[in-house]
């Protein structure tokens, strides 16, 4: 018996005659009722006040806005499930696995990473990834300097209960809501203490 199955089996031992859990009030709100083009529009303003870049795009687009982006960088790496076409002008694309992991140190070396999102709330301007093939392994969103988010408009949700409903809850989640910061001795605040210095997000209209 492994010590997770011991624990577990402890835990339901001590729980049988637990009595039911009563519902809980739950009186806030579930729907924003906020139009498409209203929700894109709040989640770019959330974005900008958290200092991230903003674009919004038709997806022919796409590729244009990414290569653009990238600039003058080498190197950039991008999940194993993401669109090819969405980097097509972009030389220098990387694919790091599960299979195939990337070392840290190969991250580092990268200018950037492409990923896409599993969600994202336009009152919170938080984006979620939740390690499907387009946005792949927790690593590669958080060593390289750069992230470029690639959002499908009809993934934008108004409001936080929205989003979750969407969710897989046993996918490891990456929640980010403006930079990583703290404050030095001074309590001078310094950001992008962890993670990518720089945001980019590529809202896509479909």
């Amino acid at each position: 018996m492994s010590a997770r199955t011991e624990i577990l089996d402890r835990l339901r031992s001590a729980l049988h005659d637990a009595p039911a859990a009563p519902d809980i009030p739950r009186h806030y709100r579930h729907e924003s009722g906020l139009p498409g083009d209203e929700r894109i529009e709040l989640l770019r303003d959330r974005l900008l006040d958290y200092k991230a870049g903003v674009c919004v795009v038709d997806e022919p687009d796409v590729p244009a806005r990414v290569a653009e982006l990238l600039g003058k960088g080498t190197t950039y790496v991008v999940p194993p499930g993401l669109e090819e076409a969405w980097t097509a002008l972009a030389p220098g694309r990387i694919t790091d696995s599960a299979e195939e992991p990337l070392s840290v140190a190969e991250l580092d070396a990268a200018d950037a990473v492409v990923t896409g999102c599993a969600a994202a709330v336009a009152e919170t301007g938080t984006i979620i990834l939740d390690g499907s093939p387009d946005q792949g392994r927790r690593a590669i969103s958080l060593i390289p300097d750069h992230h470029i988010c690639l959002v499908r408009a009809g993934d934008i949700a108004g409001v936080l209960p929205e989003a979750l409903r969407g969710l897989d809850g046993t996918h490891p989640l990456t929640w980010i809501s403006g930079p990583s910061a703290t404050s030095d001795i001074e309590l001078e605040r310094v950001e992008g203490v962890h993670g990518p210095r720089t945001l980019d997000v590529v809202i896509i209209r479909v």
